[in-house]
């Protein structure tokens, strides 16, 4: 936990919503760099941070050379330990809208914007073989809602890569802890105007990104909790016939 707070943490889409409010949470533990396409947005967000602990850092996760001079400049303030990915598209599109151009748009934002800074933050974190990778998941892959095409296909394949991921650093490096957090229906522009308040989301986030424990290694969290591994039937008659205890959920 010092360690992480002695680095400094890059947050994706900071300009507003859920990055935002995670941006200055995380600002009153550590270094920020928020990353996000809009200047006058991130000034507005360093505004709200703690004073000096927020670098606005004006970039386009979809493009991969922007991506690239942007974790540049955050390694001058301090080693990136942290990274959030959370920025995404979600433009409530029936398919029948969507041409090629406009689906794989959204993909190269919510899919390959979290590759490239993934990449780009593993090259400092496997250097020193520490760091903390939180990616902002949902559910949408599994139940898509009418109109999200796009955000639900690239959004679920964000996951994938999440597995994908830990199985090719998770042996190599146990030291960089890999996590999905699904922060649950937000009130901002993406979310429900009867959304959870994204400051109060952005408690739960934060105290997960700063918690450094290889055993949250491909876990799941929704919300507060960590949400349990499926159990095959095979695994629950074990259990039962040997009496092991099931694992408890934790909480934040």
């Amino acid at each position: 936990m010092n360690e992480l707070t002695q680095g400094i943490a890059v947050v994706t889409g900071a300009g507003g919503g859920l990055g935002r409010a995670l941006s200055v949470e995380l600002s009153k533990s550590m270094q920020v760099a928020g990353i996000g396409r809009d200047q006058a947005a991130l000034d507005e967000t360093r505004a709200m941070a703690e004073p000096g602990r927020f670098h606005p850092l004006t970039a386009d996760v979809s493009d991969f050379n922007s991506v690239a001079k942007a974790f540049e400049l955050a390694s001058i303030f301090a080693p990136v330990t942290v990274l959030v990915n959370n920025a995404a598209l979600y433009p409530r599109r029936d398919i029948t809208e969507e041409t090629a151009e406009s689906f794989m748009e959204v993909v190269n934002t919510n899919l390959g914007g979290v590759v490239a800074c993934t990449r780009a933050a593993l090259s400092g974190m496997m250097d020193t073989g520490f760091g903390r990778i939180l990616n902002v998941a949902t559910f949408a892959d599994v139940a898509p809602l009418p109109a999200s095409s796009a955000y639900s296909v690239s959004k679920g394949a964000a996951r994938i890569f999440t597995r994908a991921l830990i199985a090719d650093i998770g042996d190599r490096f146990p030291g960089i802890v890999v996590t999905d957090w699904m922060p649950g229906m937000l009130a901002t522009r993406m979310g429900i105007a009867e959304g959870l308040d994204p400051r109060d989301a952005a408690r739960w986030g934060a105290k997960l990104a700063l918690w450094h424990d290889p055993s949250l290694t491909g876990t799941t969290w929704e919300m507060d909790r960590e949400i349990p591994p499926p159990r095959s039937l095979k695994r629950r008659i074990a259990d039962r016939v040997l009496m092991r205890p099931r694992a408890v959920a934790r909480h934040l």
